[in-house]
């Protein structure tokens, strides 16, 4: 199991930088800066702390699902034969590898985990459903909730 990540202490200069990086990860350092109110030197030191502590983990571009085809959008409830450490860790690693599966989490419910998977289209995610996620370790069986429209995202 993951142990709980020790907090790091922030301080007022420091939310304002992570908010800002939030809204716009492509800000120039000096734009940074001065939307902050330091000079450019502390803040790129305060950013490089930030990412070498892991409180930053890192940038990445935010694609439309829509554009390139993946706007279909269903969360899957699955529940295991097997809840013991090894199954969990068996489960984890080959979940991770299917790149369909967009989120997974494990779930204090009446089933073990409730993954969100974005495909094209309903045909291809019972494709998904039956080749890939009900094959995976441990899968005793699966429910699935289809997104009619998404409303918002975390990424977005």
């Amino acid at each position: 199991m993951k142990t709980k990540p020790s907090l790091v202490d922030l301080d007022e200069f420091d939310r304002r930088i992570l908010a800002i990086l939030g809204q716009n990860g492509r800000i120039t350092f000096t734009e940074l800066a001065q939307q902050v109110g330091l000079s450019k030197t502390p803040c790129q030191q305060r950013v490089k702390r930030m990412q070498e502590s892991g409180l930053i983990v890192g940038f990445r571009a935010i694609v439309d699902p829509a554009k390139v085809g993946l706007d279909h959008v269903a969360f899957t409830e699955v529940k295991l034969s097997d809840t013991r450490e090894e199954a969990l860790r068996e489960f984890n690693a080959a979940v991770r590898r299917l790149p369909e599966v967009e989120e997974c989490h494990m779930i204090a419910s009446s089933f073990d985990y409730l993954l969100k998977v974005r495909t094209a289209d309903i045909r291809r995610y019972r494709i998904v459903l039956g080749e890939k996620i009900s094959t995976l370790p441990h899968v005793a069986s699966t429910s699935t909730f289809v997104a009619m429209e998404t409303i918002c995202e975390a990424a977005r």
